[in-house]
């Protein structure tokens, strides 16, 4: 009975989106036709002639895929409740794998390609309870069952499509927990509609109705998280996610384009047209990125950035990825996606790419950010990023009014960024309830007493406050801006704003202005750092690294004693930090008293223009 009532739903369902028509009966290319056309091989053969960068690109896929050759197809093995590490290694390979077949009509990664697909296409299931594993493999069959549509003998044709529909198409018709990714507004919402959607587009001609209603479905679903994006482009998942969120969503637009000549408006959203200048000033000097929420510590190539330079017409938006893709040539294969970069990315003279002219980029929207710099060629440039928004949100962290900063090619001030899920849940850890008291926030990189922020009496901020950004001004003597972070401290604090500056683009200022409540209040202020800490008063601490020093210098309160804090996991799940140490001091509020905290990051070199005397938030440029 369950099963006919779930058919059932699942029919209802195919019906909604098959009569809400966005999408009608449309004329499609011949295979192959998902984002390389047939014949267009020679655009990327043409680049590839006359730009070496590409090159490497190029070399480094069938290098790749050259391993592939000697490595056994991909065995249903979960980690845990995931198969998405092999639905990720599956995605790789056939797309490395098709790509080299179709630029180098070299029999041997055809062959390696069926034979992924046929391993992946026997599998019981792609494991829908956990159903980014389903989108990502059904992304890897249909490109390979496209792009090796006329090659493929047909039984092996005939299992892959079988695979595509009954394991890959149908489980996403169901009804249930499993989908609540269709009315997500983060990262999930788009790699699921756009594995799927690849799908129906492969195999359009055998199943127009089918592919019509998860087609237009994708689109409907699309809105929702393209529309946080909005106003400026600020991704809320941060960098990690955003490489992951845009990326999917950025390859069912270009395949949309191809294969029906139309994006059907996704690619012409405001906010999101705006977000590669979000991804372009996330890395800093020191080619790391701003890694708040659950990203990496360091930087990786970003394929949708060559979508968004050519789209654009703005070549700048590469500068960073041309850095990457220059001295990171060995690290290129670990991305999935790869041979995208080059089908975006070769109408684009990466000889002659400039470098960009703001020095400061304010991304309002549900987790505002805002970076700034002194600099984008100098290596020994000021860097700042701060954020306000919400620990609430998807991949969130206790971080509000966290910040990084970097000056003469070091990274002074730090963010742990992600600790792997497995490690956590595999001891138990309820790490996705994210409510306040939930054990999410007991893990030591997700609550505030180790991120750059303050924290009050030495308890959590609150999950449900927000932080926006109240001012900011671009002004070359003191770029800086201004966020109400009160709601976070609502149990404690009256009032909290945090501002941060960067003063003649020589030093740093980070100033809190604090409101107690009826009851007194201990604050702790404090910094990540990866340097080697030296308190040289009580009120004034050297950081060393790299042969570079800095100042963190106090101003005004006569009783800031500057401490550190170990870094050292007190639990059995927590990871090692080694390398690492906090920063900072703790300051008596007594009740409804006024306090202002500042702090100055002073490199080396810029002593002799520090003033000393920091004026109050409401005075700073706007």
């Amino acid at each position: 009975m369950k099963k006919i009532f779930t058919l059932i739903l699942s029919l209802l369902t195919f019906c909604l989106y098959a009569q809400n028509t966005l999408v009608g009966k449309m004329n499609v290319p011949n295979h192959p036709r998902l984002l390389l056309l047939q014949n267009e091989e020679e655009n990327i053969h043409q680049s590839l002639k006359s730009n070496p960068t590409l090159q490497k690109v190029h070399i480094s896929i069938l290098s790749k895929c050259d391993s592939f050759l000697k490595q056994a197809p991909i065995k249903r093995i979960k980690i845990g409740r995931r198969l998405l590490d092999k639905s990720r290694t599956c995605l790789q390979r056939v797309f490395y794998l098709s790509y080299a077949w179709r630029m180098t009509r070299q029999e041997k990664y055809l062959k390696r390609a069926e034979q992924e697909m046929l391993a992946a296409a026997a599998f019981e299931d792609w494991n829908p309870s956990h159903f980014l594993d389903v989108a990502e493999m059904t992304m890897a069959l249909a490109i390979g069952y496209d792009w090796l549509y006329n090659d493929l003998p047909i039984n092996s044709r005939s299992n892959i499509k079988t695979a595509l529909l009954t394991k890959g198409l149908e489980p996403s018709m169901l009804t249930g927990s499993n989908m609540f990714w269709l009315t997500a507004a983060h990262n999930w919402n788009q790699v699921c509609n756009a594995g799927l959607s690849f799908a129906a587009i492969a195999l359009y001609e055998d199943q127009p109705e089918f592919s019509n209603a998860i087609i237009n479905r994708a689109i409907d679903k699309l809105n929702l998280p393209m529309k946080v994006y909005e106003p400026d482009g600020a991704y809320p998942e941060g960098y990690g996610y955003w490489n992951y969120g845009t990326t999917f969503n950025v390859m069912l637009i270009s395949a949309f384009q191809k294969a029906f000549h139309t994006d059907f408006g996704l690619g012409e959203k405001a906010g999101f047209l705006k977000t590669a200048g979000y991804l372009l000033n996330m890395t800093g000097p020191t080619s790391l990125p701003f890694n708040y929420f659950d990203s990496g510590n360091s930087a990786e190539i970003n394929p949708a950035m060559f979508w968004f330079a050519a789209k654009l017409k703005n070549p700048s938006l590469l500068f960073n990825e041309l850095k990457y893709l220059n001295k990171n040539t060995n690290a290129l294969t670990n991305d999935r996606l790869l041979p995208a970069l080059l089908i975006w990315g070769s109408g684009i003279p990466l000889n002659k790419i400039p470098a960009p002219q703001e020095n400061m980029w304010v991304g309002k929207g549900v987790n505002p950010v805002v970076m700034m710099r002194s600099s984008w060629t100098d290596p020994n440039a000021l860097y700042v990023g701060i954020k306000g928004g919400s620990p609430s949100l998807n991949h969130g962290h206790m971080d509000v009014g966290s910040f990084v900063m970097e000056a003469n090619g070091v990274r002074w001030a730090s963010d742990f960024g992600m600790q792997g899920y497995e490690s956590l849940e595999s001891k138990g850890v309820d790490l996705w309830n994210m409510k306040q008291n939930s054990q999410r926030w007991q893990v030591l990189r997700y609550n505030n007493l180790f991120h750059n922020t303050l924290s009050v009496n030495n308890e959590f901020q609150q999950v449900e406050g927000t932080a926006p950004i109240i001012s900011c001004a671009d002004d070359p003597s003191y770029r800086n801006a201004v966020l109400d972070i009160s709601s976070v401290y609502k149990n404690h604090l009256a009032k909290a704003l945090r501002g941060i500056a960067m003063v003649n683009n020589s030093y740093v200022v980070i100033r809190d202005e604090l409101e107690n409540n009826d009851k007194p209040s201990v604050v702790r202020w404090a910094m990540l750092t990866t340097a080697e800490v030296k308190i040289i008063g009580k009120n004034e601490a050297e950081l060393k690294k790299m042969g570079k020093k800095l100042i963190l210098r106090v101003l005004g309160s006569d009783h800031v004693n500057l401490k550190t804090w170990s870094t050292n996991p007190t639990t059995d799940y927590d990871a090692p930090n080694p390398g690492t140490v906090m920063i900072g001091f703790e300051t008596f509020l007594p009740a409804r008293s006024v306090k202002a905290l500042t702090v100055l990051l002073i490199p080396q070199a810029s002593e002799k223009r520090v003033e000393n005397n920091v004026k109050p938030l409401k005075q700073w440029p706007l």
